[in-house]
């Protein structure tokens, strides 16, 4: 016996409610806030000046980030870069290429005026605290803890090695000195970091390595093979 919906078609697609998010105004509004941010600081960054320096509007905005601290907080990211702490098979190089993007990404005046201002806010506010840990602080420690057991597994690091302490001293000098401004960052910061970090936690095995193909090269921000 047919239902009363036997003889009808197959059901009609539904198109998603709302229109499709323009990517292209997303790195719009993104750019915007980053050139903002290195000409007037986090203090005087507006919704309105980026709504304007990006052809769009302060609504345009809001629908995609709710505060002008989340819009800051996706700029960072955005600036840093999503990519992970490289493969290559070279635990020191790895880690000298992911700190190198930290660096890059914080220590420019972009980095200097920002930063330190941000940090205040957070510490009031833990919503927007856990907005920055899980968008910036969390997926770059993340990497960067791969890397490091990259090295365990190759045997380059003790496998005794405090992953945690290492990971704050890999990351801590740059944030230090973008936070406080009595040093700069250095294009051979990262090498300098690193090296120090490896030369307290590798192995005999890739200090032997080390000296036999790396010592007596010229420092370079960049890892080298």
């Amino acid at each position: 016996m047919a239902t009363p919906d036997s003889d009808a078609g197959p059901a009609p697609r539904t198109r998603p409610a709302g229109r499709p998010r323009d990517t292209g105004l997303d790195e719009a509004i993104l750019t915007a806030t980053q050139e903002l941010l290195e000409e007037a600081g986090y203090p005087g960054l507006t919704m309105e000046a980026v709504a304007r320096r990006a052809s769009t509007s302060k609504p345009a905005i809001r629908r995609r980030w709710p505060s002008r601290q989340h819009l800051v907080i996706a700029a960072l990211a955005d600036t840093m870069g999503t990519a992970p702490t490289p493969d290559t098979g070279c635990t020191h190089c790895d880690l000298i290429q992911g700190i190198d993007t930290l660096s890059r990404a914080f220590g420019g005046s972009l980095g200097r005026r920002t930063l330190p201002a941000l940090m205040a806010e957070l510490a009031d506010d833990p919503e927007l605290d856990r907005v920055f840990t899980e968008t910036i602080f969390h997926p770059r420690r993340a990497t960067t803890e791969a890397a490091l057991r990259r090295g365990i597994e190759r045997g380059d690091i003790r496998p005794d090695a405090d992953i945690d302490l290492l990971l704050d001293m890999l990351g801590a000098t740059t944030y230090h000195r973008v936070l406080f401004g009595h040093l700069p960052v250095t294009e051979t910061l990262a090498h300098d970091v690193v090296m120090t970090v490896m030369g307290g936690a590798a192995t005999p095995r890739w200090r032997e390595h080390y000296q036999r193909h790396h010592e007596g090269r010229p420092v370079r921000s960049q890892a080298v093979s």
